[in-house]
């Protein structure tokens, strides 16, 4: 299995540190507004590895933050006229929720960074200590030319690594490339009583310290969305490693972004879609087949041709399975169905490739409608191994969820499908000049009191007392 670790750019055997337990870190939202589309894609990313991990026999231990104090959350709740512990609560919830509903597992600790301050201010002191931060006026800075590998993650030169950063100017500090730990307190802004008087911490240190407080000095995986890398990542490490003299995190993973008409989607672009707004649109499976579509290092632009194809995928998957619900055998795997879970398994293990993996199972679901189309009782065995397979792996990507239940209301939905399915099938006989086959499904359905008839504009069925 193989990692693209973006602190060495290149592919990686993966190596846990502990063959017990995989430890990930993954950079939540600062909760200062709802979710939109491009964070949506980062945390989905995590939720698949973590998913994919477990399915290849791993623990797997996933931290994932919540940045609820920041200049952003103090600016909108003053907007807003509510303060900012009350923002962050609101968003937080919100963002558990929109989670929820894309079917995002939860992480087993979702810290937050206003109940981290003792570890934070703890780190900042260490840092101190060893002559790596110095305090101006209540505030405290960490000194970049104290860790000689500043920069390796971005691999940014000397002269580069102001570009981007938005470190605050200040006159007072060293050296412009230093960056604030513990900001002193402002008038009206929540603060907490540190050493260096109050105050609250700076959004690098918060990561920092709850990552070591829950997964230890040096954790397996931190992931995180491309923007990310510089600086926050890398300011991270910085902290880190010079507070423990060991490595921070083993893999570092990045979530390329998501695009809307070729742009970046963001807020600071105003060009975003809530999560929420595009879940009352399109089904969770939908949504999460599409940003999966692309590998996660690639760009993906989010427009309703895209969406439109994750939906037909979708409806052809559904239509598959549910004609394979009742076939249950235990037999020996087919080779098609081997050749499935080997390319699926292939896909996942170099640096978890969602997109070839799709391309596996919609390969074998092809399989399963051609020899649902011959009708052959023989074939029943391998039917029943496809399910079994595909049912699996699907879940594994969360395109499919055999938990749910369907009552009464909805038989009349799954016989439809069912039906579409059908005349899916007899379409593409059809099309290959099988008239046979084509015949067969109309006077089988012909048989069940249900009517099909061929027009210019495509097949209707209606049912016949």
């Amino acid at each position: 299995m193989k990692i693209y670790n973006s602190l060495r750019r290149q592919l990686e055997d993966f190596v846990p540190l502990n063959p017990e337990q995989v430890s990930i870190y993954s950079c939540g939202p600062t909760v200062y507004d709802y979710i939109h589309m491009g964070n949506a894609r980062t945390a989905l990313v995590t939720d698949i590895i973590r998913r994919y991990l477990v399915y290849k026999g791993y623990n797997v231990k996933l931290v994932q933050n919540l940045t609820d104090i920041d200049d952003k959350i103090i600016n909108r709740a003053a907007e807003l006229g509510v303060s900012a512990k009350q923002l962050a609560h609101q968003n937080g919830e919100a963002f558990f929720e929109d989670s929820q509903r894309l079917g995002i597992q939860p992480a087993d600790v979702h810290p937050k960074a206003t109940e981290h301050i003792p570890e934070m201010i703890d780190l900042i002191q260490i840092l101190l200590d060893k002559g790596a931060a110095y305090v101006i006026d209540g505030s405290v800075y960490y000194r970049v030319n104290q860790f000689a590998e500043y920069g390796k993650l971005s691999n940014r030169k000397p002269e580069d690594l102001l570009a981007g950063a938005r470190v605050e100017i200040d006159e007072r500090k060293e050296d412009p490339r230093d960056f604030d730990m513990w900001k002193a307190v402002k008038p009206g802004e929540p603060s907490w009583e540190s050493p260096w008087g109050r105050g609250r911490p700076g959004w690098h240190i918060e990561c920092s310290a709850m990552a070591m407080k829950h997964l230890g000095e040096t954790i397996d995986i931190h992931a995180g969305g491309e923007d990310l890398q510089f600086p926050h990542h890398e300011n991270e490490i910085a902290q880190s490693e010079l507070a423990t003299g060991t490595p921070f995190a083993r893999y570092w993973m990045h979530v390329a972004f998501l695009k809307i008409d070729g742009k970046r989607m963001g807020k600071s672009e105003h060009n975003f879609i809530l999560l929420r707004d595009a879940l009352d649109n399109y089904p969770t499976e939908v949504i999460r087949h599409f940003l999966i579509s692309a590998h996660y290092r690639h760009p993906l632009d989010y427009n309703r041709e895209s969406l439109t194809k994750s939906e037909g995928a979708l409806r052809r998957l559904n239509n598959c399975l549910d004609a394979l619900k009742n076939y249950y055998e235990d037999i020996e795997p087919s080779h098609a169905v081997q050749e499935m879970k080997s390319q699926f398994t292939l896909a996942m293990d170099t640096d978890f490739n969602t997109a070839q993996a799709l391309g596996a199972i919609f390969t074998l679901v092809g399989e399963v409608n051609k020899s649902l189309s011959t009708l052959d009782e023989a074939a029943a065995p391998v039917l029943a191994q496809a399910y079994q397979a595909l049912t699996e792996t699907c879940q594994v990507l969360g395109i499919y969820n055999t938990d749910t239940q369907i009552d009464d209301g909805d038989n009349v939905q799954q016989r439809d499908q069912m039906i579409n399915l059908l005349l899916e099938i007899r379409q593409d006989a059809r099309n290959r000049k099988d008239w046979e086959t084509s015949d067969k499904i109309r006077d089988r359905l012909k048989e069940l009191n249900i009517e099909i008839k061929d027009t210019r504009e495509g097949t209707t069925w209606k049912i016949i007392s």
